[in-house]
């Protein structure tokens, strides 16, 4: 066994955890979750069984990641935010065969307490502040806030924001890596240094 599970995690059968990956304390991950490699899962973390975690994901302490969720590599879930994958709930009413997936692309942060409403993609290395509640699909490189969350600007692949309008034809230097970021319309697309 390649990874580090702690022995107060359960660890259902058949499921598959890459090589270097951590599980942590209280954790449990079903047996179809599909983990990569150097993954960290942070105390009270749950990963159901249709999950896809990429390679060297961080999911801070107590996060749910529900079915029908797919984080690509890099991606990194803050403490206690939140996953969906019914878009109408109810107790009285079986609505498994409804779930919504919801895709969290390469390098993008999902904050501290914010909420992923299902059914949504979140663009590579695109930012949700703390708190705030995704409704919508985030563009790549995006700065997303507040209830419902709204666009407030761009941030770069270092984690830094980019001083660029929301939308129009711009471009900026990353201070931290030299990279070129151009904006043309509302898409930013990054350039080598």
């Amino acid at each position: 066994m390649g990874y580090t599970v702690h022995p107060s995690a359960i660890v259902d059968e058949g499921a598959q955890i890459g090589e270097g990956s951590r599980v942590w304390h209280f954790v449990h991950v079903c047996g179809g979750a599909q983990i990569g490699k150097g993954v960290s899962l942070g105390q009270n973390v749950f990963v159901g069984n249709r999950v896809i975690i990429g390679d060297k994901c961080k999911i801070q302490n107590n996060v749910s990641v529900y079915d029908n969720v797919t984080l690509e590599e890099g991606v990194f879930c803050g403490p206690s935010m939140v996953f969906t994958n019914v878009y109408n709930p109810r107790s009285l009413i079986e609505r498994k065969s409804e779930y919504r997936d919801t895709l969290v692309k390469k390098g993008a942060t999902l904050g501290a307490n914010c909420t992923i409403v299902c059914g949504t993609t979140i663009g590579e290395y695109a930012f949700v502040g703390a708190g705030a509640v995704v409704n919508k699909d985030v563009p790549a490189y995006a700065l997303m806030v507040g209830v419902p969350a709204r666009q407030i600007g761009w941030m770069s692949e270092h984690g830094e924001q980019l001083a660029l309008p929301l939308h129009g034809q711009a471009e900026t230097i990353c201070q931290h890596s030299s990279a070129r970021y151009v904006l043309n319309g509302t898409t930013v697309t990054k350039h080598p240094a």
